[in-house]
């Protein structure tokens, strides 16, 4: 059976799936991630089939201002749409979309007639016990946190209306609008699984039925794989270290943050090892240490503490590792997993990224440090994640849906 994955967006939209994929794969599945060439390489390396779909011009830095970002942003919408057609045009069996591209996923299963499974990496169904992740993290009270998610739905529906008219003229469908083909697939009890922990957001007990929290889909690492030597030289050389990073966040803010950095560990007096990511961090000193990407679950078991930009991802990793955080949220949902860290306890409370200065880090670090009930709370929360099985779920999903 042959299996497709489609995920668009920045690493840490992707690279869950490779893990998924991987598992899948070992089931005895024909898996393929459609994605981004920038992900080529994540996608092979996993033993995964890869299918090219359009980069978002929007990573390049090039847009300003909320009016220009939505036009932006629907324009590449319409753009993924037309390459997702043609990634599909070349056959498959089961569709696993993700929150980017299920909008447009749901217009192509029903043109042809293919199965399809939601796989999101967010909490995007109303509910009121939280309020919409994109919205930032502050309760509005029950029914306006509902109100407030189906306003954000709303607004994705209008991004995704000019792409699936598109799309929708292309495969001679008829005319039906975006929020329309919404309310269908929520009547028809479409199911999405959610790749995150329970251990973090529990499933609110007012989602419809066929919603599930599964728990998380690991980026995808050969067992055999270890760390660079100069990594491990690093970490026997004195006491645990503190990674500092932001992903595929803060580019063209590498000066600043290298410096925040440097100045916030020798405060401290900890070490520390630098992330370049996007930001183009670089360390200075015998006492930090400059990396690329290396695997999460290699590297930070063997932490003191994580410096993160509150991605989904990263968020999960760090619990993952028992390791305590100092949350950094940039944008989008991060300011949701950085409260949700902090409510856990595993977390000091965020430090948003224009508010960063060398002394705020210096001082929460140090709390979260030193402090026992920073690292009994991530300790807790790593111990109920050990007994989810998240890919384990929905390849079970895919049994039930494909027995039916």
């Amino acid at each position: 059976m042959r299996i497709l994955i489609a995920a668009a967006g920045s690493r840490g939209d992707v690279a869950p799936y490779t893990g998924l994929g991987a598992h899948l794969r070992h089931a005895g599945y024909d898996v393929t991630l459609a994605t981004t060439d920038a992900f080529a390489p994540l996608v092979r390396d996993a033993g995964l089939a890869f299918r090219s779909l359009p980069t978002d011009p929007r990573g390049h830095g090039a847009v300003t201002g909320k009016r220009e970002l939505m036009r932006s942003a629907a324009a590449f919408v319409t753009e993924l749409g037309h390459g997702f057609a043609d990634a599909l045009a070349e056959g498959t069996d089961l569709l696993l979309l993700s929150t980017t591209t299920a909008p447009l996923g749901w217009h192509l299963a029903r043109a042809t007639g293919t199965p399809s499974l939601g796989v999101y990496l967010q909490p995007t169904a109303p509910t009121g016990d939280f309020p919409p992740v994109v919205t930032g993290s502050r309760s509005l009270g029950r029914l306006a946190n509902r109100a407030a998610a189906r306003f954000a739905l709303h607004m994705t529906d209008r991004l995704y209306e000019q792409a699936v008219a598109q799309l929708r003229h292309r495969l001679q469908l008829p005319p039906l609008s975006a929020a329309r083909m919404r309310r269908r697939q929520e009547q028809a009890n479409w199911p999405v699984l959610y790749g995150f922990s329970t251990a973090l957001v529990p499933r609110p007990s007012d989602w419809r039925s066929g919603l599930q929290v599964v728990g998380n889909w690991w980026p995808h690492h050969e067992a055999t794989e270890r760390l660079p030597p100069q990594v491990e030289d690093f970490l026997n050389a004195g006491p645990r270290p503190v990674l500092i990073g932001f992903g595929s966040m803060a580019a063209g803010h590498g000066e600043r943050l290298s410096d925040i950095a440097a100045h916030a560990l020798r405060r401290a007096g900890l070490r520390g090892i630098l992330q370049t990511g996007s930001a183009g961090l670089t360390a200075d000193g015998d006492d930090m240490l400059t990396i690329g990407d290396v695997p999460h679950a290699l590297l930070f078991p063997r932490l003191a503490a994580v410096v993160h930009h509150a991605g989904a991802g990263t968020s999960a990793a760090a619990l993952r590792a028992a390791v305590p955080a100092v949350t950094v949220p940039v944008t989008a949902d991060q300011p949701f997993w950085a409260e949700r860290l902090a409510a856990l306890g595993a977390a000091a409370g965020p430090i948003p990224f224009r508010s960063l200065t060398a002394e705020r880090l210096a001082d929460a670090l140090d709390r979260v440090v030193k402090q026992q009930t920073y690292t009994r709370a991530p300790a807790a929360a790593a111990h109920h994640m050990a007994a989810e099985d998240g890919a384990g779920q929905v390849f079970k999903a895919i049994r039930q849906l494909t027995d039916a």
